[in-house]
């Protein structure tokens, strides 16, 4: 039986010192300098009152009881229900409640929220703009070089991420182009951002994307021209269609099942 032939590239060793390595310590120390950029530009927090602490940890709590109503039992979990869903009819738990049913502050009007607004502009500057020119950089002088070949085996849906901006049909998924280097790095530096700067860094790109979409995070701040009712309703409309399933329903009796 005839074995396939293994694709040779015979590349200049140089590439490794001129693209490869530049482009892996250019993408750490921006990543450091993006980190300090934004702590540089991070506004002192204002001091919240307590009814504006209650009215987002109420918020939470109802979040909290939806994700991990399956360990509740199920007198335990209607009776949470019960109470959540009237209190957030009722608007109990709303900072300012004599507001109930009226439109929200304009954004661009409230102090609060547009601080808000650039506190969220300067995060996105801080995060986009370094990025940009880094990728310019290297369609500008590193464009259509292939700089590497991986040691494992690769199916062929992993082409058009490993080889970007290199159109060649018959290439070998395994071989890795500059520009493709550029994204593995930009995913793949969390743990050397970890290590240099700590857990919670402003570099760790993955964990800023996943803060953005995490409801717990979100909850923790209301958006600028957000109607905190509104938001509250919804989650109550959340608790009110949740079905519930006990995780320890008839555990004895699986336990003595396994034991048996």
């Amino acid at each position: 039986m005839a074995q396939a032939v293994a694709q040779t590239i015979h590349r200049d060793p140089a590439l490794f010192y001129w693209i490869l390595f530049p482009i892996t310590v250019v993408m750490i120390l921006t990543g450091i300098l993006r980190h300090y950029a934004t702590v540089l530009m991070q506004s002192t927090p204002k001091k919240l009152d307590a009814k504006a602490i209650r009215e987002q940890r109420c918020l939470l709590r109802g979040i909290n009881l939806r994700t991990n109503a399956s360990v509740l039992s199920p007198q335990s979990f209607q009776a949470r229900k019960a109470y959540f869903i009237s209190s957030y009819h009722s608007g109990k738990f709303l900072k300012e409640p004599e507001n109930k049913g009226k439109p929200p502050p304009n954004p661009m009007t409230d102090p609060a929220g547009m601080e808000a607004m650039m506190g969220m502009m300067k995060g996105n500057m801080a995060m986009m703009i370094p990025q940009t020119l880094i990728m310019s950089w290297i369609n500008a002088f590193f464009s259509g070089f292939i700089i590497m070949k991986l040691p494992f085996p690769l199916t062929i849906r992993f082409k058009s991420m490993l080889q970007s901006g290199v159109a060649t049909q018959d290439l070998d998924v395994r071989w890795v182009s500059s520009l493709s280097w550029y994204f593995l790095n930009l995913f793949g530096l969390q743990s050397v951002f970890t290590f240099i700067l700590g857990d919670d860094n402003a570099a760790n790109q993955m964990a800023q994307q996943m803060a953005q979409v995490n409801p717990a995070a979100a909850a923790n701040l209301f958006q600028p021209g957000q109607d905190p009712d509104k938001v509250f309703q919804s989650e109550a409309e959340n608790l009110e269609v949740l079905e519930h399933e006990w995780i320890l329903e008839g555990v004895e009796d699986r336990l003595l099942e396994d034991l048996a």
